[in-house]
């Protein structure tokens, strides 16, 4: 979302925008926060995953335990290829499921995320001021958390961290905060078609193709409300 705001339209949002079709989505990329006496707790929707697990390899200096799965419709080759072990592989409808429970270089992981925006990680691991837990799964298209009295259940992604700089990313414009809760509507509006649209196939249509729309962001900032807006081309 930072991206979006800074007006930012790389591989990473685009990736991140192509489920949504023509309409209106609310209660996505939800974030909670909250400040404890050494750290924030940090909790977030499944759209985060990426995120989060970038961002936390790059603060690892070496081999970490990662355990987790890696969700793709692509090929990403075998072990040895990989750099790393499987433990477990399904497939499911051509979703290929990759079990992941062992010591990874951070740097194999990275480039794979480097390599394949569009591949779903969901990875938990540790630092040395860090926790990031996720749920080992796909993520349910859709389809939000249990509902409680003040929306949807935010509990795909969970942080611990003394990090500010990565707070700071996440809770963008927001400054410092006790408790903080923010949601996005996604409008969109028009769906851009690439220029040799008759050129391609369905499937590359599909993947090039970009959404036009807006984003409000509304954010909950210690009881006070917050309401920004940005528009879009991604």
């Amino acid at each position: 979302m930072k991206k979006i705001f800074d007006r930012i339209f790389d591989d990473e949002v685009h990736a991140s925008f192509l489920k949504f079709g023509r309409g209106e989505y609310k209660n996505k990329f939800m974030l909670v926060g909250k400040r404890q006496a050494k750290n924030w707790a940090i909790k977030t929707g499944a759209e985060y995953s990426n995120i989060l697990v970038k961002k936390c390899l790059e603060k690892v200096g070496g081999p970490v335990a990662i355990k987790g799965v890696i969700v793709t419709t692509a090929n990403l080759g075998n072990d040895e290829e990989l750099g790393f072990e499987i433990k477990k592989r399904s497939n499911f409808q051509g979703v290929k499921k990759l079990q992941i429970d062992s010591e990874i270089e951070p740097e194999k992981i990275i480039a794979l995320m480097d390599e394949y925006p569009r591949v779903f990680f969901a990875l938990s691991f540790k630092g040395d001021n860090f926790v990031l837990k996720i749920k080992p799964k796909a993520p349910a298209s859709g389809k939000p958390g249990k509902e409680k009295e003040d929306g949807p259940a935010v509990d795909f992604c969970s942080l611990k961290t003394e990090d500010k700089e990565i707070v700071q990313e996440l809770f963008f414009g927001i400054g410092d905060f006790s408790e903080v809760r923010v949601n996005h509507t996604i409008n969109v509006t028009d769906i851009v078609y690439p220029s040799n649209l008759e050129e391609l196939k369905p499937t590359e249509v599909r993947e090039l193709a970009k959404r036009k729309g807006v984003v409000i962001r509304t954010a909950t900032v210690d009881g006070k409300e917050q309401v920004s807006e940005a528009n879009f081309v991604a």
